[in-house]
């Protein structure tokens, strides 16, 4: 599993937030994907590495723009955060 975090400019509401969450699930099929229009990120699990310029072409054709993209291994954590 990969977590992928995507730092995006120009979410302004929970609409935004709604409307990022969606292009990406159109896009790429992830997991998961959560966005945060206060903290201007969105996080997406996914079971393999995600194409950036996909990602990006994705959120940015809605009219936000992307500023970052970064990935890493993802493990979920168990109950009391055992593996």
């Amino acid at each position: 599993m990969i977590k992928t975090v995507i730092k995006i400019d120009g979410m302004m509401c929970n609409m935004c937030e709604s409307h990022v969450n969606d292009a990406i699930r159109a896009a790429v099929s992830p997991k998961k994907v959560n966005s945060s229009h206060s903290k201007g990120i969105t996080e997406i699990i996914s079971e393999n590495e995600l194409d950036d310029a996909v990602l990006r072409e994705a959120i940015e054709k809605d009219g936000y723009k992307v500023l970052d993209i970064t990935s890493e291994p993802y493990v979920k954590k168990g109950l009391f955060g055992k593996k």
